[in-house]
C-alpha cells in the first residue's frame, strides 16, 4: 500500500514558477514508476510527466521544455518543477504510483491533488 500526498500548489502569475511535491508512504518507493496529471475544469485528467524506474521521462507536449520531473529515493518523494507558467497550465494536479508486478497484476496509486492557478 502506497500512499501519495501532493503539496507546493498555489496562485501564480503567468510566466511564473512553482514546485509540487509528492511524498510517498510505503515501502519500496523506487519500484514505482511516478507521474504527474491534471485535470482542468470540465476536462478529462491528462499526464503531465512521468518517470520511470530506469529513469525514462515522457511528457505531454503541452509542457515539454517547461516543467521538468524528478525523485529522490531517498525522501520517497517525487517533484514537478514547472517553469514560463500559462494560464492553461490551471488544473489540479495530481501524483500518481504505479508499479507492474505481472502481466496481470499492476499496483496504482493516486494522491488527493493539489490546485495550480495560473492568473494575473
Amino acid at each position: 500500500q502506497v500512499q501519495l500526498v501532493e503539496s507546493g500548489g498555489g496562485l501564480v502569475q503567468p510566466g511564473g514558477s512553482l514546485r509540487l511535491s509528492c511524498a510517498a508512504s510505503g515501502r519500496d518507493f523506487s519500484a514505482y514508476a511516478m507521474a504527474w496529471y491534471r485535470q482542468a475544469p470540465g476536462k478529462q485528467r491528462e499526464l503531465v510527466a512521468r518517470l520511470s524506474t530506469n529513469g525514462n521521462t515522457n511528457y505531454a507536449v503541452s509542457v515539454k521544455g517547461r516543467f521538468t520531473i524528478s525523485r529522490d529515493n531517498a525522501k520517497n518523494t517525487v517533484y514537478l518543477q514547472m517553469n514560463s507558467l500559462k494560464p492553461e497550465d490551471t488544473a489540479v494536479y495530481y501524483c500518481n504510483a504505479d508499479r507492474v508486478l505481472s502481466p496481470t497484476v499492476k499496483w496504482n496509486y493516486w494522491g488527493q491533488g493539489t490546485q495550480v492557478t495560473v492568473s494575473s
